[in-house]
């Protein structure tokens, strides 16, 4: 009985340690400067990712997987899916939008211009960079970026629109994909509007 209830302890104390949450081993840039960094995400020219999404608006949530190819100029193809079936599908070329079903002017915001800079998060014109002992805000007229300094990666973004109002963007869990890191989990705010994406991979063409 002894021996059954060591192997059984052992057996425990085996599947406790299999089921432990992996410690992230987090990116280290000690040394490097922050404007080097951003320079190499520059060279980034097309992302693709597949994902869980969920969009949310005041108490009603429709769940999907996705699926996007994204170029930094803003080109884009997306396609969403629901219990199997293609329940949305997107296209933006040279600034024209097309979907399927239709979607309003919020929706159409969060999906294209939203997406677009939450993940070319470092491609801003007139940059300007101000740092604190946590952070770099990177800041234009219409976008700011906050940057945690031991990382170099995004915790949180707005973005203002000419006619008012603003997008809102937050970022947690990163992970790393061809030696580049990113988080994972990224949601969207606009007006009554929440999108939430979960990345399951990335791939970047340079």
């Amino acid at each position: 009985m002894k021996n059954v209830s060591r192997l059984c302890c052992v057996s425990i104390i085996i599947l406790l340690a299999a089921c432990a949450a992996k410690k992230v081993e987090m990116p280290s840039y000690e040394g490097r400067d922050f404007r080097d960094v951003l320079s190499e995400r520059k060279a980034i020219s097309e992302i693709e990712t597949t994902f869980s999404i969920s969009f949310e608006r005041n108490e009603s949530e429709i769940r999907g997987d996705g699926a996007l190819h994204i170029s930094s100029s803003g080109d884009m193809s997306l396609r969403v899916y629901s219990l199997g079936f293609l329940a949305m599908e997107m296209t933006s070329r040279d600034g024209t939008v097309k979907s399927t079903p239709r979607l309003d002017r919020n929706k159409t915001l969060i999906l294209t211009q939203g997406l677009r800079d939450c993940l070319f998060w470092w491609d801003m014109e007139g940059l300007q960079i101000q740092e604190d002992a946590d952070d770099y805000l990177l800041r234009n007229l219409t976008r700011e970026v906050w940057v945690d300094k031991k990382t170099f990666l995004p915790k949180k973004q707005k973005i203002y629109f000419d006619e008012g109002g603003e997008l809102t963007i937050y970022y947690d869990f990163p992970v790393r994909e061809d030696n580049i890191w990113y988080q994972s989990k990224i949601r969207i705010e606009l007006s009554k509007y929440a999108v939430t994406l979960h990345l399951r991979n990335m791939s970047f063409k340079i």
